[in-house]
């Protein structure tokens, strides 16, 4: 009997810590985006990036490979009350966490942490050692606002040892505090992200650091992910928030990688 797309099923790997688990499909921030909130964009199929206005055209997100920088900007213009401001982020930060953040802006969950700090120091992070700012238990993310006298940008890096960056968000010193704090909680979220592309593609695959369990998944799961993350989102923005089913990780496992 021939398979149909109710019984092809596609290998999905759950990765966790999910701030090492690679960028992920961009689709998951720029397609809600737009079709559940209504941010228009551009089509120029020659160039190789996407750009996204929001509905009031304060805010314009930029997808551009840039090998030399950071590969997703936001810019919001300034408002009664707040300068404008900007964030950006580099290519292996995982779409899920930069997700939170588009989100938050784009519908405001109905409460929202004021203190970008406050996420990392429920999940244990620690004082930095040598430096201000929060570190994870692994040492692999260091979260930091600078400024001493006056309040500066936040800068959230990812590392794997001194010498091998994985990536790094920023934001400017008038970016909505409530924002950077979604980002924050995002980034401690415990729960893995999916992945169905090639192992290969993680920053790191040593057991000792990356949790990788895997399931075959059916195909028909998978592509409708994207479409519960948008009916989630566009719920959100009328009324209570919703929550995509998206791809269920797997029971806990003991042990590493597999």
């Amino acid at each position: 009997m021939p398979q149909t797309p109710e019984t092809v099923e596609v290998k999905v790997e759950f990765i966790s810590p999910r701030h090492l688990a690679g960028g992920g499909d961009p689709a998951w921030i720029t397609v809600p985006l737009h079709r559940a909130c209504g941010w228009s964009h551009g089509n120029d199929p020659l160039m190789p990036r996407v750009i996204l206005s929001s509905p009031d055209q304060k805010a314009l997100l930029r997808l551009e490979p840039d090998p030399d920088g950071q590969w997703w900007t936001l810019h919001h213009s300034r408002t009664q009350g707040r300068p404008a401001w900007y964030a950006s982020f580099g290519a292996r930060t995982p779409v899920e966490i930069i997700a939170a953040f588009t989100d938050a802006l784009a519908a405001p969950a109905a409460t929202t942490s004021a203190d970008p700090y406050e996420p990392l120091r429920q999940a244990a992070w620690s004082p930095a050692t040598g430096a201000d700012g929060l570190a994870s238990p692994d040492g692999t993310a260091y979260v930091q606002r600078l400024g001493a006298d006056e309040p500066g940008p936040w800068f959230i890096t990812t590392t794997l040892g001194h010498d091998r960056p994985v990536w790094q968000a920023r934001f400017g010193e008038h970016t909505p505090p409530y924002l950077i704090a979604t980002f924050t909680a995002a980034l401690v979220d415990p729960s893995p992200v999916a992945r169905t592309g090639s192992p290969r593609s993680l920053p790191s695959r040593d057991p000792g650091v990356v949790t990788r369990s895997h399931r075959e998944v059916p195909a028909v799961q998978v592509a409708s992910a994207l479409e519960e993350r948008v009916q989630a989102l566009a719920a959100r923005r009328a009324g209570p928030t919703a929550s995509p089913s998206a791809l269920r990780p797997p029971p806990p496992r003991n042990g590493r990688s597999r």
